[in-house]
Parts: C-alpha cells; structure tokens; sequence
C-alpha cells in the first residue's frame, strides 16, 4: 500500500535503536525524509547510515536530550534548513524508573514529568506552526498500555504517561479543523534488546534462563508471543500518513492482546 507520504519531513525521537528505529525505518520504507535524535551518538549515527544506505533516502541526525528545550530547537532548526518544513513528528523518550509510590521524591516525579511530558510538548512547539501552515500534519506519541491499564510497579509511569494523552486529545480537538492530526500508540512487550536485556536481569535475580522469562512474558499475551519492532513501525507510519487522515485524538493498543480492558 502507498500511504502518500513520499517526499515529506519527519521527525522521529529516541529513533537509534527498539522502537524508534523500527518507526524510523518503516517511514524510510515510504520515501520520507528523516531527522532522528536521540542520546547515544554512535548508536544514532550507525543507524541512520543503515537506513541511508537500504532506502536511499535522505537522514539527517543529531545527538540530544529531548528534555533539553534549546536542543530540540536547534536540532527543528537545522531539520528544516537541510530538509524542509516538518510534516511528522514521532515523540518518544523511553520510560521512567520503576517503584513504587513511597520509593519516589517529588524530584523524581519532576524528572519524569521532564522526560515524558515536556519532552513531547517541546518537539510539538517547534514543528506545529510549520504543519499549520501546511494544513498537513501528523504528531504520534509513542506511549505505553499504561494509559489503558495501570502496571504495577510503575508508578511514575502510569501517573505522567496520562498527561501526555490528555494533552494530545486537547491538540486534536483545537487543530483538526487545520488537519493536524495528534494520535498515541501503545506498545505491549516487544522484542527488543531493551526487553531482552530486562529478562537477563530477571533470570540472574531467578537462576533461571533467559528464554524461560521471555516465554513466561509470553504466556501473559493472547498471541503468545513477543511483537515484532517491525509490526510497531508499520502502525505509526499508517497514523501519520495520507491514509489516516480520519483518525485523531485516539490512544491505539500494539500488544497482541495483552491489555484485558475493552
């Protein structure tokens, strides 16, 4: 399928490896152009030559933090100079720690409130106006099944991961009649080095082997198994394409079931 986003501009967070590489390739897959961020400059900069290299595609990145205003503004600035004006805009930046509410300090709420909320309201401030004038825009947060269901031991996920919904349906609803549209997708457990590097540390602490903690996490999935990142990616580059153009204001589950609320 064609989704009609050849040639546009999109900007795709925390994009060197997991999920956001696997967004970035699968907009790169569509003939976008791309400007990744994230922390580690030698994991972003191998990434964006492999995804140059198989999809012939410009990609320009630049090494950040999202929770730093004045490099998410340079880091627009320089996308637009040497790409164009932004069209798409993926916001991610991971997770806050896990714990439980008595473990954390107000500073520590803080923190995660910087990373998962701010960081996605200061990538959205700097390329709304361009999507505007445009009247063509696509901001897709990815998020987590959090904000359909609770998890236990994640505290200050759960309680920040909501404001960002809430903010992204007010968007939807005041910038729709402009079509900029402002979606969540939610991930379950994926295969991802992150996920296998957790299930490591979990069958240490068990002396227990490491597939025997990933077919237990499997067992909790309907589908019995691990999403693929691909499968991941494929759904984010359908909301911000020509193809979704009714779709806004929704907080979409990628989690092979895993979420028992209907």
């Amino acid at each position: 399928m064609d989704l009609g986003i050849k040639g546009r501009v999109a900007v795709v967070a925390a994009s060197s490896r997991g999920l956001g590489k696997a967004v970035a390739e699968a907009l790169a897959a569509e003939g976008v152009k791309l400007a990744l961020c994230a922390r580690d400059e030698s994991a972003l900069a191998e990434t964006a030559s492999a995804i140059r290299d198989r999809w012939q595609t410009e990609v320009f990145h630049q090494a950040l933090d999202v929770t730093n205003e004045t490099d998410v503004k340079t880091f627009v600035a320089e996308t637009r100079r040497r790409l164009g004006d932004v069209s798409i805009c993926v916001t991610n930046a991971g997770g806050p720690p896990p714990g439980h509410f008595a473990a954390f300090s107000p500073q520590d709420w803080r923190s995660a409130f910087e990373l998962n909320f701010m960081s996605t309201l200061f990538l959205i401030a700097q390329v709304l106006e361009g999507m505007r004038a445009q009247k063509w825009g696509r901001v897709v947060t990815i998020t987590s099944t959090a904000v359909k269901q609770p998890i236990d031991g994640l505290i200050l996920s759960n309680g920040i991961r909501g404001a960002v919904v809430g903010l992204m349906k007010s968007l939807a609803n005041e910038y729709g009649p402009e079509n900029v549209l402002f979606n969540n997708v939610c991930p379950g457990r994926f295969d991802t080095a992150r996920m296998r590097n957790n299930a490591r540390k979990q069958a240490v602490a068990e002396n227990v082997s490491v597939e025997e903690i990933v077919q237990r996490v499997a067992q909790r999935i309907p589908l019995r198994r691990a999403g693929d990142p691909a499968e991941f990616g494929a759904m984010v580059a359908f909301l911000c394409s020509e193809k979704a153009s009714y779709v806004t204001g929704a907080s979409i589950l990628v989690d092979g079931g895993l979420v028992s609320g209907v």
